[in-house]
């Protein structure tokens, strides 16, 4: 029996960034790429990111969460996705703040004074080429060697790279909105240079505290919001000098505030959360997968 089958779930969104998340901490069962595909199909609940939740495996922490991207692959981070699971979790136990466990390291979570809003911390940024990972080495990663379209005229071109829980390219435009990002998001995910694939990031510098972006996410195409991406893209403007630490971040589906910590080095994000509706995946969309 496939471990979703007939299990209940939440379907959320953190500003359109559509999320469901499976509470697996009383029976927890692995949930295979196929299962995880199938979940996300038309007929169960379609979704960006699926957060499991597993039983806590570091003393201290309230849960141990995996993230499946709706291709069946796994992330090590999601910041809307984070925001959604505290949300729930909040609820449950009355705490103010919780400890999570994600395959990118520990998160810690927290409420505002406003009651649908969350701030994550999504930990320190890596710079180092093989750690973002590349193919290949650069020295610099606020800007690499990369683009798309004719050498003399290229399109898109020169961006920078960090890993925010997972690797993220960032492509410097005057504005987002004009680009056939579903044309050459796929492609640039999938570029040699990328070993685990990235996450394309489509970003214009409106003020020193202000950008607006548009991302194609790894794992699971056009997206309305992309925490890992808005917080990237503020890291990644800090560190060329075109931006401030603190940053709102406009998206497709709203913004979000980030802030790369001085004392620290953590990656603060704070934005809202939103429940759509409950359900139970019916056991006939897993006919043709288990979990392993």
């Amino acid at each position: 029996m496939s471990t979703l089958a007939n299990h209940a779930f939440v379907k959320m969104n953190g500003l359109g960034n559509e999320i469901v998340v499976v509470d697996l901490r009383q029976n927890p069962g692995a949930i295979s790429a196929d299962e995880a595909r199938a979940a996300a199909g038309p007929a169960g609940a379609p979704y960006d990111q699926l957060m499991a939740l597993y039983p806590p495996r570091i003393p201290g922490t309230d849960s141990f969460v995996r993230i499946y991207n709706n291709d069946g692959s796994e992330a090590g981070a999601c910041g809307n996705g984070m925001r959604c699971v505290a949300s729930l979790v909040f609820a449950e136990t009355g705490k103010s703040t919780l400890t999570f466990e994600t395959k990118a390291g520990l998160v810690n979570c927290w409420k505002t004074d406003q009651a649908d809003r969350f701030t994550v911390d999504m930990g320190k940024p890596r710079f180092a080429w093989n750690e973002i990972p590349l193919a290949e080495e650069f020295r610099d990663t606020r800007a690499i060697e990369l683009q798309i379209g004719p050498i003399d005229k290229p399109i898109l071109h020169s961006p920078s790279v960090v890993n925010m829980g997972n690797p993220h390219a960032i492509f410097w435009v005057e504005d987002p909105a004009p680009y056939d990002l579903a044309k050459f998001g796929p492609l640039l995910e999938n570029h040699p240079i990328f070993p685990e694939r990235a996450n394309i990031t489509l970003a214009a510098i409106k003020a020193r505290d202000h950008i607006v972006i548009r991302t194609w996410e790894r794992g699971a195409g056009l997206t309305k919001a992309c925490g890992s991406a808005a917080c990237a893209t503020a890291v990644a403007a800090a560190r060329l000098k075109r931006a401030d630490r603190k940053v709102r971040i406009t998206l497709p589906g709203g913004d979000l505030f980030v802030d790369w910590r001085e004392s620290d080095d953590h990656v603060l994000m704070t934005g809202p959360v939103e429940f759509e509706f409950d359900g139970t995946f019916d056991p006939a969309l897993f006919a043709d997968s288990a979990g392993v």
